[in-house]
């Protein structure tokens, strides 16, 4: 008898599902100081749980459930189920909780398998893709996203004899969650996800959250992919619960009766759609596959964290150490950014594509993109003059860092990506130059100094190499990108006379004032 062999999994954090219903009657007859006393101590525990005051790494989010199955969720992520357990319990201390009973629950711990990278399960195996590394960060460890929307279902894998999921060889079922994790790349940047097993942990095989701020985005999504025999052959689905993300110090608005708007909304409605930032998250993942079982991990976006605060003027990923440069930059009168504000917070990607084929898929990737406010552009810069000898950079700017973030996630995923700004050589220090914007009529005139400063940079002790990149769709749009031996040696740099000249020079070719990134 022929036994499958199960894919190896690794698991993260513990999510709970906690699902609560508000006994109204009670809440109506109650005097004021006791609902007054339930407010205040509700908010306390929410607040405290978001913002993961009882351990050291979690998340949680609270969210008004629509229909009848249930009226308040609070979901937990948490690394151990200690934490959870002590979750549920100081709830129960509550005065809030002398006002609920439990609707449901659902357990589930976070993981990544084989599916996704049989390599990564190897002994003594090193992740050496920086994308795929982020990835399995994000999916043992995700974020809640910010979004209004959420749907959650628990389902399974059919086990029937004609159609039984945990017979198929590995290579077909891996197939299967390839196309289905097809399906959900048209939804990146729509729709985002966290799925979590919870075989032996809870009645179904997986627990799925859906987070977006179109509802009608999700539906779209779970419609399509009823379609994909992933999910019509081999899928068994529990009940759907929706419901809508709400802040923690408006409880008492929701216990009210009040309509609670989305940022950026006003009182009286005005459906967002996808007007926000899906909280910076825009951002999506949908993950591409949806998960739709066993946690195949093919990676079409995800939640993961980008590239470690080195978003275009954000400065780097030392804190204050990053404000003393920023402001030593500014006494020099080069502009490094401010942490917040104007900024944008900038992605930066290498590839070794073929530049067609990157261009083609990042120009699919900005589609999708360009449904959010949050993003301000993504664009393929090529070296200069075309060479064969360098590598095409993908740059991806957003206002907020978290949005960012989760774009990280999806251009991690695009063809021959070799790094991510921040994330190579530990050993150097980085630079980046962007926003050299060029007047057209000293196009000219920027390339023959950067060829004069390129002959300077080589003498310098401590430069390694300096690359200037080329936006393909407009070649006035440039970046200029470094690396030091070490954070002295590129501020010796910035110090210089040569830079002071240059930075003269910009104000008369440039069209606005580029800002300059320290990546370590």
């Amino acid at each position: 008898m022929e036994r499958r062999q199960p894919p190896q999994t690794e698991e993260g954090w513990y999510v709970l599902h906690d699902f609560r219903s508000i006994d109204w009657d009670a809440w109506r007859d109650a005097p004021e100081r006791r609902r007054s006393r339930a407010i205040e101590e509700g908010i306390d525990y929410l607040a405290a749980a978001e913002s993961a005051a009882d351990a050291e790494e979690g998340e949680s989010a609270t969210f008004a459930v629509l229909g009848h199955k249930a009226d308040l969720l609070v979901l937990h992520l948490r690394p151990t189920l200690a934490d959870l357990d002590a979750l549920e319990r100081q709830f129960e201390g509550t005065a809030l909780a002398e006002f609920t009973e439990r609707a449901d629950s659902y357990l589930s711990v976070t993981e990544v398998s084989g599916y996704m990278s049989q390599d990564y399960f190897d002994d003594d195996a090193e992740v050496e893709d920086t994308g795929l590394a982020r990835y399995i960060e994000s999916r043992l460890k995700p974020e809640i996203p910010d979004s209004e929307f959420l749907s959650f279902y628990p389902m399974s894998k059919r086990r029937d004899s004609e159609d039984n999921w945990y017979d198929l060889p590995f290579d077909e079922r891996a197939e299967h969650l390839s196309s289905h994790g097809d399906i959900g790349r048209d939804y990146a940047g729509r729709v985002t996800q966290i799925i979590s097993g919870s075989i032996g942990l809870d009645d179904f095989e997986w627990g799925v959250t859906l987070f977006g701020d179109d509802p009608t985005d999700v539906k779209e999504l779970l419609y399509e992919m009823r379609f994909d025999p992933s999910s019509s052959r081999f899928a068994e689905f529990g009940r759907f619960l929706s419901a809508r993300r709400f802040p923690p110090e408006d409880l008492g608005a929701f216990l009210d009766g009040e309509r609670i708007p989305r940022e950026g909304e006003d009182a009286h409605g005005g459906h967002p759609h996808a007007s926000g930032e899906s909280g910076g998250h825009h951002h999506g993942d949908s993950d591409g596959h949806h998960g739709h079982g066993e946690s195949d991990g093919h990676r079409h976006g995800d939640s993961s964290s980008s590239d470690r605060g080195d978003h275009g003027g954000s400065g780097g990923p030392h804190g204050d150490d990053d404000e003393d440069l920023r402001s030593e930059l500014e006494d020099m009168g080069v502009y490094a950014g401010q942490p917040h504000g104007e900024d944008v917070h900038a992605v930066v990607l290498y590839s070794a594509a073929d530049s067609d084929e990157l261009f083609e898929e990042v120009d699919g990737l900005r589609g999708n993109f360009d449904h959010y406010d949050t993003h301000v552009k993504t664009a393929v810069y090529e070296p200069q003059d075309g060479g064969d000898d360098g590598e095409t950079a993908v740059v991806s700017l957003w206002e907020t860092e978290r949005a960012a973030s989760t774009a990280a996630g999806f251009l991690a995923d695009l063809p021959d990506i070799v790094r991510q700004a921040g994330d190579d050589e530990g050993d150097s220090w980085g630079t980046m130059g962007m926003f050299y914007s060029v007047k057209p009529e000293h196009r000219g005139d920027f390339l023959g100094t950067f060829e004069e400063a390129g002959e300077l940079l080589a003498e310098m002790e401590g430069h390694r190499k300096t690359d200037l990149l080329i936006n393909r769709e407009d070649e006035n749009d440039m970046f200029i990108a470094s690396r030091w031996d070490s954070r002295e040696d590129a501020m010796q740099f910035f110090r210089s006379d040569a830079f002071s000249e240059a930075v003269e020079f910009g104000r008369d070719v440039l069209t606005d004032r580029p800002r300059h990134v320290f990546l370590a």
